[in-house]
C-alpha cells in the first residue's frame, strides 16, 4: 500500500450506512471486515515505522547526550500526518480493494 497516494480523509467523515453495508448486506459484517483490514494497516504502518527508526537508533547507555537528528523528526511528523488506519480500510473497503469471504457460506456449500 502507497501511503502517499491515498485519498483517505484525515479527519472524521460521515458515510452512508447503505453504502457501506452493500457488498455484505450486514452492517455488522461490513465494520467487522473493516475493522479487521484496520488492524492489518496498523500493523504494517507501526512495523515500517519502527524499522525506519531503528535506522537512527544509538546504542549508548549515556543519558547525558541525547541528539535530535532532523531525518528522524522528519520520519515521524510523515507517519502523524498519515490518516487513520480504520480511514484507509474504509477507503479501500468503498474502493471495492478489500477481499472477504463469508466462511458459514463456505461450511454450508461442503
Amino acid at each position: 500500500m502507497d501511503l502517499k497516494k491515498t485519498n483517505a480523509p484525515i479527519s472524521s467523515v460521515t458515510y452512508d450506512r447503505n453504502v457501506i453495508d452493500e457488498p455484505t448486506g450486514n452492517i455488522y459484517e461490513a465494520i467487522s471486515v473493516i475493522s479487521r483490514r484496520a488492524e492489518q494497516i496498523n500493523t504494517d504502518i507501526r512495523r515500517e515505522l519502527v524499522d525506519k527508526l531503528e535506522e537512527f537508533a544509538t546504542f549508548n547507555d549515556s543519558l547525558e547526550e541525547i541528539f535530535e537528528n532532523k531525518e528522524q523528526i522528519e520520519v515521524s511528523k510523515f507517519y502523524e500526518k498519515l490518516p487513520k488506519p480504520h480511514a484507509l480500510a474504509v477507503q479501500e473497503w468503498l474502493n471495492d480493494k478489500i477481499y472477504y469471504r463469508n466462511t458459514e457460506d463456505d461450511a454450508n456449500e461442503a
